[in-house]
């Protein structure tokens, strides 16, 4: 299977299965000094493991994450990172009834049409435990960011019908209830509403929103490899996601160019600076110092007690009710993705851009 790997120069593989015996990630492209240990990983990845709350699948696992090379005395050493998180509550016989028929909203059909043979067991590869990997290497590229000064956080913008308010907006507040919203009224709302699908046997959909602070202007390409582009790959690269926007997305379409343009001037330490930013911090595929905003869509989490109509490998049609352990919503576990993808995207596009300019490279090599 090809597609396991993200970026050009600072790449990550992710590799393992949901019940397969562990997961992890090879981080390629790392410079060497920089400091990291388990514990830096473990951070990130205690952020989306299982069983945090009731909103939460009851999988119980500890995620905990061993580095295997590339680090030495608490230091990256600038050769492959390589990290594991074993498994050890897989319940595969959860699984059994779904061998031959495929479940309505999920990888099943489109997997076995490609491969010709599929690992059912929690999806395999088209699990959502994938993602562990993601945000153990978005670990190593926060740190990275941080030596630099760039800052990423992200939040739940939405849950089902209900929407932050900002004018109440908290950062504070974001890990402090159960579904990561910065409006402490708006979360409230949010899980009186997932306690009735819950009870409902039904699951729920919603938006991440993530805030890249501290960005020197000239990062991405004006081509190809466009910082927006290459966000909206990362980011609709995780398997629940169904769209994508930046700064004013799609309500830039309902505006004028006098509206929708952001006019330039000088801030009170004579640099230049935005005025507004519909754009959401990129231009021309280059950010432009302003902070970076997008949103991520997440579709309702697919696995659902009640019973649905499908079809067998063999054409019969059938009901089925899928058991298991399963997410009611997958939006809180996933702002730590989102924030993970975006970091990766922004290292790889820091590091690809440090040859874009003679002087820049003089600046590396002249002793």
């Amino acid at each position: 299977m090809s597609g396991s790997v993200l970026g050009n120069i600072f790449t990550v593989s992710t590799w393992g299965e949901s019940h397969g015996k562990a997961l992890g990630v090879v981080v390629d492209g790392c410079p060497a000094g920089l400091e990291l240990s388990e514990e830096d990983i473990q951070k990130m990845l205690d952020r989306r493991k299982p069983g945090q709350s009731k909103f939460t699948t009851t999988r119980k696992e500890g995620d905990e994450v061993q580095i295997l090379s590339g680090v030495f005395e608490g230091k990256t050493t600038g050769t492959p990172i390589s990290m594991a998180v074993w498994n050890k509550d897989q319940r595969s016989k959860d699984y059994g009834q779904i061998a031959y028929s495929y479940r309505p909203g999920h990888a099943d059909y489109t997997f076995d049409q490609k491969y010709g043979f599929r690992d059912y067991r929690g999806g395999g590869r088209s699990s959502g435990r994938e993602t562990i990997g993601r945000v153990a290497a978005g670990a190593v590229a926060e740190k990275i960011l941080k030596e630099l000064g760039i800052e990423i956080y992200a939040y739940a913008r939405s849950i089902g019908p209900v929407n932050i308010d900002y004018s109440r907006f908290s950062r504070d507040e974001i890990c402090n209830n159960k579904v990561y919203m910065p409006d402490a009224e708006a979360a409230a709302r949010a899980e009186e509403f997932l306690q009735g699908k819950i009870k409902e046997k039904d699951s729920v959909g919603g938006v991440v929103e993530c805030v890249i602070k501290n960005m020197p202007v000239g990062v991405g390409n004006p081509v190809f490899d466009k910082l927006n582009a290459n966000l909206a790959k990362a980011v609709m690269s995780i398997g629940a996601v169904k769209g994508f926007e930046i700064g004013d997305g799609f309500a830039a379409a309902q505006n004028t160019g006098s509206i929708n343009n952001d006019e330039f001037g000088i801030d009170e330490n004579g640099k230049i600076m935005k005025k507004t930013n519909h754009a959401g911090g990129i231009l021309g595929g280059m950010s432009d110092g302003s902070d970076i905003v997008f949103r991520a869509a997440f579709k309702p989490t697919p696995s659902i007690s009640r019973e649905q109509h499908t079809v067998t490998r063999d054409g019969e049609e059938i009901d089925m009710v899928i058991h298991g352990r399963h997410d009611p919503i997958i939006v809180p576990r996933a702002v730590v993705v989102v924030e993970s993808m975006a970091a990766l995207t922004i290292v790889d596009l820091l590091f690809s851009g440090m040859s874009a300019r003679m002087d820049s490279v003089k600046k590396v090599y002249e002793r």
